[in-house]
């Protein structure tokens, strides 16, 4: 299928590794132009070389620290500069500590506040002109299914996912006269670095230990996410909105 997203300007955040790197590289196999950014620069255009091996794609990649207001800006500015707009955002961050509530004091959450919603805050709020302009755009933002059934010892990711799967809602009612579709995506037991901490060993161990509960009898890969996110990037995908697309090997059963 022809994704209809070839020469679209796609930033990718968390684009060094596992979900967001996977994303990067499904969006670049359309032919998007990308944009990756996380914090390692070292670690950026290692993956950029890559991306443009792999997929021929054009990637510029931008450290950034996503708590930084004042660098979220320069990651769109330089991204506008670059290839004149903006048309796909895919909002992706690393998941907070885990731990149980009393466990976490306001520095805690303020610093989960700041990486898990408030950057998703400030990166839509610069990319929506960009969009409009253009009558077209894609908003996806990487959840948990967490926000589906909270998981126990993350309180944090919890919380606070659920808050940008509502703001997600908000914003694709908003948007969606202007052509800009908003959705999330909720990955269930990827295979990450992520997944690793929270079920430690070796990757054999990891697999076996991570999928017990899973239906399809197996954790996903983090390419398994990236053509998700790809698809709602889409222009097939163009009468999807507001929705919540959960990546679990059916692991979360609930009916909403």
């Amino acid at each position: 299928m022809d994704l209809g997203i070839g020469g679209k300007t796609a930033l990718v955040c968390g684009g060094s590794k596992g979900i967001g790197r996977a994303a990067a590289l499904a969006l670049g196999r359309e032919g998007a132009r990308l944009v990756i950014c996380a914090r390692d620069q070292t670690a950026l255009e290692a993956t950029a070389a890559d991306l443009r091996a792999g997929t021929g794609a054009e990637v510029l990649a931008v450290a950034t620290d996503l708590r930084d207001g004042s660098a979220i800006e320069r990651l769109v500015a330089e991204t506008v500069a670059q290839y004149g707009g903006l048309d796909i955002l895919v909002n992706n961050t690393g998941g907070p500590p885990p731990g149980l509530f009393e466990a976490h004091d306001d520095a805690t959450w303020q610093a989960a506040f700041e990486t898990l919603l408030l950057s998703v805050v400030r990166l839509t709020r610069l990319a929506i002109p960009h969009m409009r302009r253009r009558h077209w755009g894609r908003i996806v933002t990487v959840t948990s299914t967490a926000v589906k059934q909270p998981i126990a010892n993350l309180v944090l990711s919890n919380s606070l996912r659920a808050g940008v799967t509502s703001l997600s809602k908000t914003l694709a009612t908003e948007l969606a006269p202007e052509g800009i579709t908003v959705n999330t995506v909720a990955p269930g037991r990827i295979l990450t670095d992520r997944l690793t901490s929270i079920y430690p060993g070796d990757e054999a161990t990891t697999r076996r230990t991570a999928a017990v509960g899973i239906p399809m009898g197996h954790v996903g890969e983090p390419l398994d996410m990236g053509q998700a996110i790809a698809y709602l990037c889409s222009e097939p995908a163009r009468y999807i909105t507001g929705v919540t697309l959960q990546v679990d090997g059916g692991l979360i059963s609930g009916l909403f």
